[in-house]
């Protein structure tokens, strides 16, 4: 079972460095922040256990998702004020323990929480989208059309290392979660592991514009992370586990693909890749 869920963080990993090939950083991000990680294990654990178990995971995860949205704006503020990709690395996770450990110690009820994780995702588009308008302002457009020489070219040996080194650190997640209460569990399922992994690889190579542009696209895909446990937490109350599963699914797709349309709507030119 822990290989399977280790395949689909090598995949997720592999999907969203090959996006970034074809259609730029911007659409990377938003495939990364989509729950192709989060939504198989909670999916398992709702295999594996009882569907309150499960709508307790969900409801932590969404305590800690503006934790998620701290972490991406700590690293790209670290990352538009030149610092190195280290700092940025060690700034952003501190902020997302900080905060996520606030918002546990908390404990607010369903309502709050929602509404809470609701206006970190806007605010953190907000801002992340500001960051790349005035980048792109500054210097040119930064995603050329797919398919051009500028687009990044992510070799082989590049690949193999964001795959490895998000494989690792999903492990020691996934482990831990497992053995956890709720509301670690949810802690550690909000823990942005291709957010930790892709922007290190890209600033280094691509530069600070390509790592906002990216992490503009982790928000955006963020939307459709929100709405599967939102569903997943609501439907478990009165609809059967598979029937649940199927529509978190669902709405998260479809939520991930109108926010994707949404927030990377320009007055003039793409901020974040043309939509795949």
């Amino acid at each position: 079972m822990l290989a399977l869920k280790l395949g689909l963080v090598a995949l997720s990993v592999l999907l969203a460095s090959l996006a970034a090939r074809r259609w730029g950083h911007g659409v990377a991000g938003t495939l990364s922040g989509f729950p192709v990680i989060a939504a198989p294990i909670t999916l398992f654990v709702l295999w594996q256990q009882h569907e309150a178990r499960t709508r307790e995971i969900a409801l932590a995860t969404l305590v800690c998702l503006p934790a998620t949205v701290a972490h991406l704006m700590t690293f790209a503020a670290v990352i538009r004020a030149g610092g190195r990709w280290a700092v940025a690395l060690v700034a952003a996770n501190g902020a997302f323990l900080a905060t996520g450990g606030l918002l546990v110690a908390a404990a607010w009820p369903a309502g709050p929480t929602l509404a809470l994780a609701a206006g970190s995702l806007v605010a953190g588009a907000v801002v992340l989208r500001g960051m790349v308008r005035q980048a792109l302002a500054a210097r040119g457009p930064l995603e050329p059309p797919a398919g051009s020489a500028g687009n990044p070219a992510v070799p082989r040996v590049e690949l193999g290392l964001r795959i490895a080194a998000a494989v690792a650190v999903a492990a020691a997640v996934m482990m831990a979660a497992e053995s956890l209460p709720a509301w670690a569990s949810g802690l550690l399922l909000a823990v942005p592991i291709t957010g930790n992994v892709l922007p290190c690889f890209t600033a280094p190579r691509y530069g600070p514009v390509a790592v906002l542009a990216l992490l503009a696209g982790f928000v955006q895909g963020l939307f459709g992370f929100a709405t599967f446990f939102v569903m997943l937490y609501v439907a478990l109350a009165g609809v059967p586990a598979g029937v649940s599963a199927l529509l978190a699914l669902t709405a998260a797709v479809v939520a991930a693909r109108v926010s994707y349309r949404y927030w990377s709507r320009p007055a003039g030119r793409p901020l974040a890749g043309r939509a795949p």
